[in-house]
């Protein structure tokens, strides 16, 4: 027997894991071999078999009257696919998917031919009853507010319910016949494993921190259950995943406590998955980290992530706002003061230094650091000591330093405004965020994943954008990043009563057209703009319910505290008293 077509005679036993027949013929298509899950397919022993004939055995019952391998051969083609119902020796019926693919020698010589074939009967049976049998059993799966999928023994998908759609953003033509590695990933995917583990040994399993990828390429966080298909006679014949979203009860965990992982930070674009790629093996050192992006970009979200997901994740985190203090104040807030340091001094005060011992704190626009300060915390990150304010003994800490900022630090030190070495010792890791107008292919992305988490924070019933809604925000060149797009879907939420956001619900700067680039320095009044949307909805809503605040509240879908703030906000407080 040639060597080639032993070679495909080992490959039998691969083919019998995953239930697949095989059966290998020499040139003048005598059977040299028959795996065992093509004996259990044709109900023939390969003893029976080897050295007959094929077309003097299986010409009818799986060829059809005719030599699919001598067609293969006379057309050229690599392979034949067929699917046929056939009657086995003891009449029972079954559904086969038969491969014939000729094999070639060097020289284009046939050499025989390998055929793989497949009953489907089982799993066909058991999805003919879901189908068409028991349509409320369909209709059950269909309307179930949890998603279910299923596949065969091979892993391809076979059903594919209406939620499942809702969660992925797939259809079903896109998936049913495709692997569900498509939506689990990768061969070493947690859930990947779980599922095929559960089909091959019959024993359910869970994942309650699992992740699926949605059409976008997203991986959001899942709940899914695991168990496998059985026909009536005990045999599995595939598997059904349930899963559940827990991207809503995930976003308002975030939103309740502050704490973030790697799912709050979205992207496909090259930029930001460069910065995934890298994040855990950023987040698992104690190197300093120079954070740089234009305002919005989200630089103190990027903080969090990386704390979150290094070894001081259960350590403080402490944030200080370089250009939100006073030069005077901000040296005694980083660093601490001891009693009598000052007037007023009544007793000792830790720095944010201090309760940041043991974890990390994060230096936001680090840029505007006093030249002062910047040799004191030059120190901190050479010698892990300093003096509090005051004190004559220092004060050592365990700390791991992030920084951020918006402008060219490189520009600061040739111009004698930042020190030159502070600058190398914050810059041994630096990550950029490149503004949202470089990345527009993750509008639509951060749009969805904005919603979401608004969403899961309040009583909204919008969850979906308007073709001509989505086409202004798709086109807005967005000056102040990802902050702007957050306001603009916040004041859309506000305005709209429905469902589905219009274009009609945009702040009014955006509504007169597909806006063009706005001027960094108009970015006030785009705020301002937001502002006077939001003031003239609540007090049409106020003269429309005669100021009564609970009706107003359950109108705008918010609650009374919520609109006495905003109220007082706006100085609306003054006209309901005149009223």
């Amino acid at each position: 027997m040639d060597d080639l077509l032993i070679k495909y005679s080992q490959l039998s036993d691969i083919f019998d894991y995953l239930s697949i027949g095989v059966m290998v013929l020499s040139p003048d298509r005598k059977i040299i071999s028959l795996n065992n899950s093509a004996e259990i397919i044709t109900g023939y022993a390969e003893s029976d078999l080897r050295g007959e004939y094929c077309h003097h055995i299986f010409l009818d019952p799986l060829c059809g009257e005719k030599c699919v391998y001598l067609e293969a051969i006379k057309s050229g083609d690599k392979s034949i696919s067929i699917d046929f119902e056939v009657t086995d020796q003891t009449n029972e019926n079954s559904s086969i998917t038969r491969i014939v693919s000729p094999i070639y020698g060097p020289d284009e010589a046939p050499l025989g031919c390998i055929e793989v074939f497949q009953d489907h009967s089982a799993f066909k049976d058991l999805l003919e009853r879901v189908r068409h049998d028991d349509r409320r059993l369909k209709s059950i799966l269909d309307h179930l507010d949890i998603g279910v999928l299923t596949v065969d023994r091979g892993g391809h998908i076979t059903l594919f319910n209406s939620t499942a759609e809702s969660i992925t953003g797939f259809t079903r033509s896109e998936v049913i016949g495709k692997s569900c590695s498509k939506l689990f990933g990768k061969a070493t995917s947690q859930d990947l494993l779980l599922f095929k583990e559960t089909i091959a040994g019959g024993q359910p399993r869970s994942n309650t921190d699992g992740a699926i990828n949605t059409r976008q390429g997203q991986p959001i966080p899942i709940r899914a259950n695991y168990m496998a298909l059985k026909n009536e006679s005990g045999s599995i014949v595939g598997g059904l995943a349930t899963i559940t979203d827990l991207s809503l009860k995930y976003q308002f965990n975030s939103e309740i406590k502050g704490r973030y992982t790697f799912y709050d930070m979205v992207g496909k674009d090259p930029a930001i998955q460069k910065i995934f790629e890298i994040i855990p093996g950023v987040a698992s050192s104690e190197a300093t980290i120079l954070i740089e992006g234009p305002t919005g970009t989200g630089k103190d979200i990027l903080a969090k992530v990386i704390h979150n997901v290094s070894p001081r994740a259960n350590k403080p985190l402490v944030k200080v706002n370089c250009a939100a203090l006073p030069d005077n104040l901000l040296e005694s807030e980083m660093f601490g003061y001891v009693k009598g340091a000052f007037t007023g001094a009544e007793k000792d005060k830790p720095g944010r230094f201090q309760e940041a011992n043991g974890g990390t704190i994060f230096l936001d626009e680090i840029g505007d650091l006093p030249l002062a300060l910047q040799a004191k915390l030059l120190r901190v990150l050479e010698d892990k000591e300093f003096y509090p304010l005051g004190s004559r003994k220092t004060t050592k800490v365990d700390v791991r330093i992030m920084s951020a900022t918006n402008q060219n630090l490189g520009r600061l030190v040739r111009e004698k405004r930042f020190r030159e070495d502070l600058f190398y010792r914050l810059n041994v890791m630096r990550l950029e965020l490149p503004p949202l107008k470089s990345r527009r292919a993750d509008i639509p992305l951060l749009i969805s994943h904005i919603l979401k988490r608004m969403s899961a924070t309040r009583d909204t019933r919008a969850d979906k954008f308007t073709n001509g809604a989505m086409e202004v925000l798709l086109n807005y060149d967005y000056p102040g990043n990802i902050r702007e797009l957050e306001n603009i879907i916040e004041h859309a939420l506000i305005v709209c009563r429905d469902k589905t956001i219009e274009r009609s619900h945009l702040p009014l700067a955006l509504q007169g057209g597909i806006a063009a680039p706005v001027p960094a320095e108009e970015n006030r009044s785009f705020e301002k703009e937001i502002e006077f949307s939001e003031r003239t909805l609540i007090l049409n809503m106020l003269r429309k319910h005669n100021w009564n605040k609970g009706k107003t509240a359950t109108a705008l879908a918010i609650n009374r505290t919520t609109l006495w703030r905003k109220m007082k906000k706006y100085d609306l407080t003054s006209i309901g008293r005149s009223n």
